[in-house]
């Protein structure tokens, strides 16, 4: 009640303050030009510098240097500005331009060997996105709670996986997903559909690994104006490593408890001044705490960029990627808890519970600049999956006797990806008030082949899909027989969509702005089921709106509120849930309503917070006077409060911390175990997350963290609970030498027993004992 009552007084508050402040300045300055060229000091180009303007309103524009070492800034304000410059092997540079100082020319001074070593560290803050407007904007400047966790963040915390990422999220958790995908849980809505790739789409579920990404971007609340469908509590993006006129030359080795053994590498070279290669990999194969389980994984991505002239770049990427591990779906409960067992015990047939995943991808990116501040780009992507599992796993609770059933299944996916993206960017101003006007259209087709076997225990009997096992053995070797069961999935859907969005940021004054958005979805799926040669369509036709105000009262300091919504159409996540009963209903609807505060308490520290609410609506329930017909009802309500800081405190003291409380109810009964009232699955009260490095010479650096939980049910039936835990980590870091560095990594510092992840009540996941990894860099 109290979290209720601050946010409603908060958005109060805040929409006074915009309406008093938000009347536009009485001048609109001048606009103008300001170009550059920046050379090394032998009069080379130096070519990828990223160039930052930060005008005397405080806005900041940025770009990076072209093959020629130009740069340039259209339409911006005629006021006297500051440049900055950086770029690897070269110290930063600084630059004042004056109002008639249009062309500057900039030397950069070469960094000696022993500079370079000093200079490397962590980048724990990103100060610009572009994936939550379309548009290169101030992190501050987004109306909107996101996180970005940094390549720099990873490397320190040897973070492989999203489930790693996302302790130092505020607001989210991956939950257990059977064992065989990410399973993204923010804001109190589960999904397993709503990851992307530099702003594409990338769905279907398996395990995705951080070998070519740059930094995770995590958008909390609805974002259907830039995202489309789906992504009711948020959308996480993987911003990859792209090609680049500049030589990144590293190996990473990695080996570590329980099998650990690891190998990444990322190169790059410049061919001309026109053309760029840039190729990243990634070999894993390791063992497991858990008995029996173990992964292998390989992948790479090739990408190239060219300067086709002075204003048209042309970049494109290929990724190959293949995971194969054993399917691993933790432990059951016993009395409304985990039950009491070593945390290597496989409950079911780890020899043939199996989950691969094979992507082959394709993209291309075409972005042309017009005069006049016009920019055009074009997106395309195309992506093929074929994902299959199988588990044999613990499908109830152990019983009195000290028993527990094990069933078994498998699941075949095979998915075809297109998508095309077009946008237009263009600056204007019009009276006092500035505006970045962005119009865009987006097509798609997913084409989709789903196929289930149902597991049969065919030594004991021909029709038996579940056998008991002892707690005190629960591994079993009985073979099993897949065939497809009487409901088992077999089958065929297409979905295409056409959307048209537009979107206004507009700048009142120096100290109000705006982001007003909409966007038209037009989406239709038809679905065969090749069991019953039944066919079902669905035609769905929704506007996303999206409004965020901004009030700035001083620079570093930005206030906002803001308003967004999404669907998730009935095909539901994975384009599979259509049946003639839910054909024709309206999508769901997720409604956010948001407040917060950014500050950057410094260039190198920002802080973040926020408030939300979050609805979620046309959840569909059995009519109970006619069986055969579905009610809309509200079905959920998500309060929150979110904290998160990252950067460096000083010199040599970096952090990362993420808090977050969530109070997250059924809000109407959905079924007879599902009540109103209820806490929603995998939504713990409280989250914390906090790391600190701290550099105590230029060799040596320690790092010390700690991540808390507070209980969880994972079942909104509420009858198994989930124990909350605190563990820490630890690391220390060496620079051996110019080209060198190394790490140890320190998981579970104390040996906590915790139950990391779940699934549902009888899926649920040991946490680590004390583990090990130590990583050599060749740079």
């Amino acid at each position: 009640m109290r979290l209720r009552l601050a946010l409603f007084t908060t958005a109060a508050m805040l929409l006074s303050v915009l309406s008093t402040a938000a009347a536009p300045s009485s001048q609109a300055g001048a606009r103008t030009t300001i170009s550059g060229v920046v050379v090394d000091t032998t009069g080379g180009a130096v070519r990828g510098a990223k160039v930052s303007l930060r005008l005397l309103d405080g806005s900041e524009h940025d770009t990076v240097t072209d093959a020629a070492g130009q740069f340039r800034f259209e339409n911006v304000t005629a006021d006297p500005a500051t440049i900055h410059i950086s770029v690897a092997g070269f110290g930063p540079r600084s630059v004042d331009v004056s109002r008639a100082q249009a062309q500057v020319h900039v030397v950069l001074e070469p960094l000696s060997v022993s500079e370079q070593i000093t200079v490397y560290g962590a980048r724990l803050t990103e100060n610009n996105i572009t994936s939550a407007t379309k548009t290169q904007t101030p992190l501050r400047d987004v109306p909107q709670s996101v996180t970005v966790v940094t390549r720099e963040l990873m490397t320190e915390q040897s973070m492989q996986s999203l489930a790693d990422v996302a302790r130092y999220v505020p607001g989210m958790a991956m939950a257990q997903g059977e064992g065989n995908r990410d399973a993204a849980v923010i804001r109190g809505n589960a999904s397993t559909s709503d990851f992307f790739v530099d702003g594409v789409r990338d769905d279907v579920q398996y395990f995705r690994d951080l070998y070519n990404v740059d930094r995770i971007e995590a958008l909390k609340g609805p974002n259907a104006m830039i995202f489309g469908r789906g992504g009711g509590g948020g959308v996480i993006n993987r911003v990859t490593r792209q090609a680049e006129w500049a030589s990144p030359r590293e190996a990473t080795f990695q080996a570590g408890s329980w099998g650990n053994r690891r190998l990444t590498g990322d190169f790059g070279q410049p061919f001309s001044q026109s053309s760029a290669m840039r190729f990243t990999g990634v070999y894993e194969n390791s063992d497991s705490y858990r008995r029996g389980v173990g992964l292998e994984r390989y992948g790479i991505n090739p990408t190239a960029v060219f300067l086709l002239n002075q204003n048209t770049l042309l970049r494109a990427g290929y990724e190959f990627f293949h995971d194969d591990r054993t399917a691993d779906r933790g432990v059951p409960s016993r009395g409304g808890r985990p039950v009491a067992t070593d945390a290597s015990t496989f409950f079911g047939n780890p020899d043939i519970s199996t989950s691969r995943a094979t992507v082959n991808a394709v993209t291309t990116v075409l972005e042309h600049k017009l005069r006049g501040g016009l920019t055009f780009r074009n997106r395309s992507s195309f992506a093929a999956y074929d994902k299959f599992y199988q588990n044999v796993y613990p499908g109830n609770a152990v019983d009195a006797a000290g028993t527990v059933g094990i069933s078994a299944y498998n699941d075949t996916t095979r998915r075809n990806n297109l998508f095309n993206q077009t946008d237009v960017i263009f600056s204007t101003t019009a009276g006092a008030m500035a505006h970045r006007l962005l119009a865009g259209v987006e097509l798609g087709r997913q084409a989709t082949d789903n196929f289930r076997n149902t597991g049969y225990f065919t030594s004991i009997s021909p029709t038996i899909t579940s056998i008991t096992v002892p707690v005190t053995n629960p591994t079993t070797s009985l073979p099993v027989t897949f065939r497809p069961g009487p409901t088992d999935a077999d089958n065929h859907g297409i979905a295409t969509v056409a959307a048209l969005y537009v979107q206004d940021q507009v700048e009142f004054s120096h100290h109000v702005q705006a982001i007003l958005g909409l966007r038209y979805d037009r989406f239709d799926v038809d679905f065969e089921n090749n069991r019953t040669t039944a066919a079902f369509a669905s035609r769905d036709r929704f506007v996303s709106p999206r409004l965020g105000f901004v009030y700035k009262p001083t620079e570093p300091l930005s206030l906002y509120t803001t308003y967004s919504m999404s669907y998730l159409p009935r095909a539901g996540e994975q384009l599979s849930s259509l049946t003639l009963s839910n054909q024709a209903l309206d999508p769901e609807e997720f409604r956010n309503y948001e407040v917060g505060a950014k500050w950057d308490i410094r260039p190198a520290l920002a802080l973040a917070t926020a408030v939300y609410r979050l609805d979620r609506t046309n959840v569909a329930v059995p009519d109970p006077l006619d069986s055969t017909r579905s009610l809309l009802v509200d079905g959920q309500r998500t309060y929150g409060f979110e904290l998160g800081s990252t950067g460096n405190v000083t010199e040599a003291w970096s952090l990362a911390v993420a808090y977050a409380y969530q109070d997250s109810q059924i809000t109407r009964t959905l079924s007879p175990s599902v009540r109103a009232g209820a806490r929603i699955s995998q939504v713990p009260a409280h989250t914390l997350s906090l790391w600190n490095k701290y550099d105590v010479t230029g060799i040596w650096s320690l790092g010390l963290g700690v991540i808390h939980r507070t209980d969880m049910f994972p079942s909104p039936d509420n009858t198994v609970t989930v124990p909350g835990f605190a563990r820490i980590d630890a690391a220390v870091f060496v620079r051996l030498n110019a080209h060198m560095r190394a790490q140890v990594n320190l998981e579970n510092l104390l040996d906590e027993k915790y139950y990391l992840s779940a699934h549902n009540n009888n899926n649920i996941t040991p946490g680590s004992p004390r583990a090990v990894r130590v990583a050599l860099s060749i740079r």
